[in-house]
């Protein structure tokens, strides 16, 4: 039975960190993702878990010794933020391609420089092709359900791959919310032990983890890591029927909210959902037929399912809280334009660059964008597809 309880974004996760009480944990602090190591070397300290906290110098030592860990055959995980992230990339990508399922909790916070420390996902979206695994949680709820659900996904013997999940830095990770929590003994039953096939510590089958990989080899097993992530789908899509099963609480891919009738819709990740929806029920009780497509599952991402999804549109915002640079649009909307393209489903896009450095992201803001996008279902044209929302005027 479900408990119901107050926690910020990193509360839940350190608690959800705390139930599947991995073998190993390695960290170093960086905000927002500070409290989630902090909370849970409280959880080492007073002996409520038997996992081995290791407090690292850096943040590329900490994943590391999550990658010496899992290398080993324990369960490991961390957590991190923006630049904290960056100084790990190497290991990142190391991680995945040895095809350890560690788990990660990224906080999701601006890549310096400047220095900011405030929420948006540049640090999610410099290492989007890392082959990591990447689910996106609107409020602290979600954050702690995908928690949950990460290692089943991630050690899956069709997956073997890191899980990311991530939750917008002080706007879910520092705020309270109500939350439903279920009991040590139910955790540890639905995401099960760890048992791996191969590694470094099994000594009757001597191993060799991370040697040189040249060009006989290096394409197959990226080919390799690429079929594993298109594996994850299915893989992500049963655990969350079991998950449901087990608590009621229901995920996909993504989230549609009263799209199935809409002529518009806005495309977004994280928080921003939640904003959109008041904005959305406000347009309805206005007769606007307006609806969202929350993304959760970023890695893989679901093309054939997204296409479908928003093939019945009269015009399509995609709102990205990170740009690109590349004069062509931030990472969401390209692969939402992609997949559009791919499956011969043509719907007017526009791409809205937002939120950055943590600037605030209004119901105005949001209303606008709906205000753009009914103007655009009137005329049939996009004038320009490449916007901003919320920057200053004269600043362009």
């Amino acid at each position: 039975m479900s408990i119901r309880e107050r926690l910020s974004g990193n509360e839940a996760t350190a608690v959800a960190m705390k139930q599947i009480n991995p073998d190993v944990v390695a960290a170093f602090p960086i905000t927002p993702s500070t409290e989630i190591p902090q909370y849970f070397s409280t959880f080492v300290a007073n002996g409520e878990v038997d996992t081995e906290f290791v407090a690292v110098e850096s943040e590329h030592s900490a994943m590391s010794a999550t990658i010496g860990a899992e290398a080993a055959g324990a369960r490991a995980m961390t957590a991190t933020s923006a630049n904290g992230l960056s100084l790990m990339w190497e290991m990142i990508y190391i991680a995945s391609s040895l095809r350890l399922p560690i788990v990660m909790a990224l906080v999701n916070r601006a890549v310096s420089g400047p220095l900011n420390i405030h929420n948006d996902h540049s640090d999610a979206m410099g290492v989007r092709d890392a082959g990591w695994i990447m689910l996106f949680s609107e409020n602290n709820q979600e954050a702690y359900d995908n928690m949950l659900m990460a290692h089943r996904i991630a050690e899956h013997k069709d997956v073997l791959l890191p899980v990311m999940i991530c939750q917008d830095g002080f706007i879910t990770s520092h705020s309270i919310e109500n939350i439903q929590l279920e009991t040590d003994e139910e955790v540890k039953k639905f995401v099960g032990q760890y048992k791996p096939e191969h590694y470094l510590l099994n000594d009757k089958e001597p191993i060799a983890i991370g040697p040189l990989d040249l060009q006989a080899y290096l394409f197959e097993h990226k080919a390799q890591q690429a079929e594993a992530m298109r594996n994850a789908k299915k893989v992500i899509k049963e655990v969350a029927e079991d998950f449901e099963k087990w608590t009621g609480r229901k995920y996909e891919f993504f989230e549609k909210y009263k799209l199935d009738d809409a002529e518009m819709a806005i495309v977004c990740m994280n928080s921003t959902a939640g904003t959109t929806k008041a904005v959305v029920d406000k347009l309805r009780e206005q007769g606007v037929k307006a609806g969202l497509l929350k993304i959760r599952m970023f890695r893989p991402f679901p093309v054939e399912e997204v296409a479908e999804a928003l093939s019945h549109l009269k015009a399509v915002a995609v709102l990205d809280k990170a740009d690109s640079l590349n004069g062509a649009g931030g990472a969401l909307f390209e692969d939402v334009t992609s997949a559009m393209y791919v499956n011969n489903k043509f719907v007017p896009m526009v791409n809205y660059v937002y939120g950055i450095g943590g600037r605030d992201t209004t119901e105005m803001q949001i209303e606008s964008v709906y205000s753009d996008l009914a103007k655009i279902v009137e005329t049939g044209k996009v004038d320009n597809p490449y916007r901003y929302l919320g920057l200053r005027k004269g600043e362009n």
